[in-house]
């Protein structure tokens, strides 16, 4: 006996109980299908630097419904989970926590000590991540959790370093890099924000070395001038072609640098001169190359000046700027200063402005590595979706510059190069050499840098699956067949994973990458701390439950795009629950326990509306699997919403309800069949958006074997095949619609009954609305139903029209005239009130000069609600009153 459902839905006591057993079970590993097809996806990992936010609930949900979906139909399928050590960011929280609470510098306890902080860091927060994902409802595989920074994962980072260094595509050398003189470290440009910044573009005049006037050159950094070695102009620039190949003089140095001709140089920019630092800009760097300029690094990794600028040695390099400006004015070398607004970089963590200078770093050549990558995504081996974030990809790869991986931190991977004390020899391992193999002594180093965090995260689809082992894991998973981010990170780790998966592994390391936007706030503003518009989803899965949660922001969601979080969305989310929830209860009120027994019989004496039911979840079935096989998971959940709420339970169970009251009714069978067919296919077709509920709803079902979570997913059935019965319920529902149109216009209370009259040359369709009375008298308040010619219509009947049949009420049977024209009149009047109180409002000059915007808007909206109103209430007075 099946216990009974509850009056409502109460999620706290489902979910958490649901969640445990289905891993008690065991259903999130992939050998609950063990013959199945490989069906992998490796969670983009999330740094253990705080709790998840919106953006992870968005992309963890995604991702679940993929698996959960491939699950139900036969895969083996595998959702990896794991989190990243997140080195910059996580150095900087336990240094910060160091500080506040035993006011020390990791520099005080020393490295081994700090790393034991650090690591209690990591397992704390790595924890609490596990925690929040599985309140949402993440189906992982749990046994198979990895963390960059685990056994596993080190061993497959050394091996890639070494591999990449004896293919000589790692080298130590110094280039120009992007500097934090905070953090002191190197940062990639992910980690890099930029921001618009007020600032000033300076004039400053050169002085030509032959004496014979000046070249002025314009620039937003003037206290890098003290390490500037030429001054370019662009080689189609006419005012300046006579002056390529002089020198002028260094202000405030006095040493000659050249004046070179480069296709960098924007002539419309400033004087279309352009002073060049090769050790403090990018693009001067590269300039620089081309001309042979000496690189002289004038700031410390500290942000103050070095030796090389002269007096100016010590100084802030913002008082630098001050110090340099004033000199300049006062050498009569200042032309003029502009306001310039530019883009600025800032350290993603901590906010200083970033430095870019030369440094001494380990570096991947990118050329050898960025080609392959290219041509698999041209050839279709990895496929963006939407297609067009394949541009950004082409784009950075394309014009990609070798990439610095050294990292000045104590927390991260260390990395696997040595040096010996006595010879200067540098060696790479994977493992810690004891002896020099150059010249045999001891005395053994190891490098005291990091590696950036993206190289391990690059490695993370084959090594968390065992590389460079060659495991079981690796051997069935790999590679994987769908990686779900957002499109932020497409250069920043896309790439990456890409060029690795194809050096290391010979192929590309996913199938299909799903891009997704971000969630942003009903503004849509970035949600951020600085904005204070952060959501925590805890507290939404808290007030709403996990699957209102999860429901919401797949409805919201299509590939590619942002979404904006509105809380009446979730409300509306939670409703659906409810209305399943109580739907279900209904139909399992009136089921027969042994009623999937009954099949036979029931197929036999199927009506049209259950074959109208059972054919339109034949097609939704078939749409919604073509919409999740292409990533269109929002048009698949709308469309199941769509068929659940308004044709099932709006439509079918209101249909079917006289069916199922007394035994006399020999289809009362079919209709409780199909009703236990339908909602079965609801819930399978929702399970993977809405787990929680489909699952404890299941349980109620009677003639059910198993838990939803592995049952068999929906396919299209050609046994569910009536296009004749779903066409005829299609014109019967429309003309059900027709009469509830006329009564509501009409303000008829359902409890008064009218005749329906009919006109149609189809005497098939005649046939079919007198069969279909019972319908009519339970949804449209119909007495009875009769065929009449055009001469029977009268003056007093109201009309509407569904394909070739006229539908008639007569007006009298519905209203009372003289009553009804008392109550129009008196609400003309309310109308008329409310419409001169508004008009007068809006007319007062005070009041629309000084009323909010928002607040006047609102008046104008009533204005015209009130006399769209009116107009409907003197149209009907017109109609009566004739």
């Amino acid at each position: 006996m099946k216990k009974e459902m509850s009056k409502t839905y109460n999620p706290k006591e489902v979910e958490d109980k649901t969640y445990a057993y289905w891993q008690e079970k065991g259903y999130f590993k992939p050998e609950v299908n063990p013959d199945g097809e490989p069906f992998t996806i490796v969670m983009p990992p999330p740094n253990i630097t705080g709790q998840l936010h919106m953006g992870h609930a968005f992309d963890g949900t995604l991702q679940d419904v993929l698996v959960r979906y491939k699950r139900m139909d036969g895969y083996s399928a595998l959702w990896l989970p794991g989190t990243d050590h997140a080195s910059i960011a996580t150095e900087v929280k336990v240094v910060d926590k160091l500080r506040e609470e035993e006011g020390k510098t990791k520099q005080d306890i020393g490295r081994e000590a700090y790393l034991e902080r650090a690591w209690d860091w990591a397992m704390t927060y790595k924890t609490r991540i596990t925690d929040q994902l599985k309140k949402l409802g993440a189906s992982c595989d749990w046994s198979r959790e990895r963390f960059t920074m685990d056994e596993g994962c080190s061993h497959a980072v050394n091996e890639a370093f070494v591999n990449l260094y004896e293919k000589g595509l790692i080298y130590k050398g110094s280039r120009i890099i992007n500097w934090c003189p905070t953090c002191k470290t190197a940062l990639s440009e992910a980690e890099v924000e930029y921001a618009e910044q007020q600032g000033h573009l300076w004039h400053i005049q050169y002085p030509l070395a032959d004496g014979e006037g000046y070249l002025v050159v314009a620039t937003t950094r003037p206290e890098t001038m003290l390490g500037d070695s030429g001054v370019a102009v662009n080689p189609e620039d006419e005012r300046y072609s006579h002056l390529v190949g002089k020198n002028v003089i260094l202000p405030l140095l006095n040493k000659e640098i050249p004046i070179v001709a480069d296709d960098y140089v924007d002539m419309n920019f400033g004087t279309g001169a352009v002073k060049m630092t090769p050790a403090h800009d990018p693009n001067d760097y590269e300039v620089g190359l081309r001309h042979n300029l000496e690189q002289i690094r004038v700031i410390n990794d500290d942000g103050t000046m070095n030796e090389l600028a002269g007096k100016y040695q010590d100084m802030d390099r913002y008082d630098c700027r001050v110090a340099v400006v004033k000199d300049l004015e006062d050498l009569g070398l200042l032309e003029k200063i502009e306001d310039h607004q530019h883009n600025v970089g800032e350290c993603y963590r901590c906010g200083t402005t970033v430095e870019t200078l030369t440094s001494e770093q380990w570096f991947v050549k990118m050329e050898p590595l960025a080609q392959p990558a290219l041509d698999a995504v041209r050839n279709r081996e990895t496929e963006f979706i939407p297609d067009r974030f394949s541009k950004i990809y082409y784009n950075w790869l394309e014009n990609i510059r070798d990439w610095c991986i050294s990292r000045q931190l104590w927390w991260g991977h260390r990395i696997p190069a040595y040096y010996c004390g006595d010879c200067g020899e540098t060696i790479v391992a994977k493992e810690a050499p004891t002896i020099c193999p150059k010249c045999g002594m001891s005395h053994i180093t190891q490098d005291e840098d990091v590696l950036d965090t993206w190289f391990s995260s690059g490695l993370w689809p084959f090594s968390t699956l065992g590389w460079p082992e060659n495991t079981a894991d690796l051997k069935k998973f790999y590679p994987t067949s769908v990686l779900v981010t957002g499109y932020d990170i497409i250069f920043f780790w896309v790439a990456r994973m890409i060029f690795m998966g194809i050096l290391e592994m010979g192929e590309v390391p996913f199938k299909d990458v799903y891009i997704h936007g971000l969630v942003r706030d009903s503004q849509g503003r970035k949600m951020s701390k600085s904005l204070g518009n952060g959501i925590d989803p805890l507290e939404l899965i808290e007030t709403y439950s996990a699957d209102a949660l999860r429901f919401t922001i797949i409805t919201g969601n299509s590939s590619g795009n942002d979404i904006r979080w509105q809380d009446e969305k979730v409300e509306a989310s939670r409703n659906f629950l409810n209305k399943i929830w109580n739907a279900a209860r209904f139909v399992l009120m009136n089921l027969d326990e042994d009623i999937m027994d009954k099949s036979e019989i029931a197929l036999a004496h199927l009506e049209n509306t259950d074959k109208w039911i059972l054919s339109r979840m034949n097609t939704i079935v078939q749409e919604v699997n073509h919409n999740m096989d292409k990533y269109e998971l929002g048009i698949a959940a709308s469309k199941i919403y769509d068929f659940a709420w308004n044709e099932y339970c709006d439509w079918y169970i209101e249909l079917v309800k006289p069916r199922l009251y007394g035994d006399e009714d020999k289809t009362k069978i079919s209709a409780q069949y199909t009703l236990r067919v339908v909602l079965d296919t609801i819930l399978r077709l929702l399970h993977p958006f809405i787990p929680f509920i489909t699952e404890e709803i299941n349980s109620y079902l009677p003639g059910t074997t198993g838990d939803i979570m592995v049952a068999k997913w929906p396919h299209f059935n050609e046994a569910y095949v009536f296009a004749k019965d779903e066409k005829e319920v299609v014109f019967l529902m429309e003309a059900i619609r027709s009469i509830r149109n006329i009564r509501a216009e009409m303000d008829v209370p359902n409890s008064k009954k009218t005749q329906l009259f009919m006109i149609s040359a189809n005497k098939e369709r005649l046939a079919l609305m007198k069969l279909s009375l019972h319908y009519f008298q339970k949804l449209a308040s119909v007495s009875s139903v009769l065929a009449i010619t055009q001469e029977d219509v009268q003056d007093n009947y109201v009309s509407a029209a569904v394909e070739d049949l006229e539908l008639y009420i007569n007006l009298d049977e519905l209203v009372d005239k003289e009553k009804e024209i008392t109550r129009l009149e008196t609400e003309k009047k309310k109308l008329e009130q409310e419409i001169e109180r508004v008009n007068k409002k809006l007319s007062n000059k005070g009041f629309t000069d000084k009323a909010p915007e928002k607040v006047i808007a609102g008046e104008r909206e009533k204005q015209r609600k009130y006399q769209e109103t009116i107009q409907k209430v003197l149209d009907r007075l017109d109609y009566f009153n004739k």
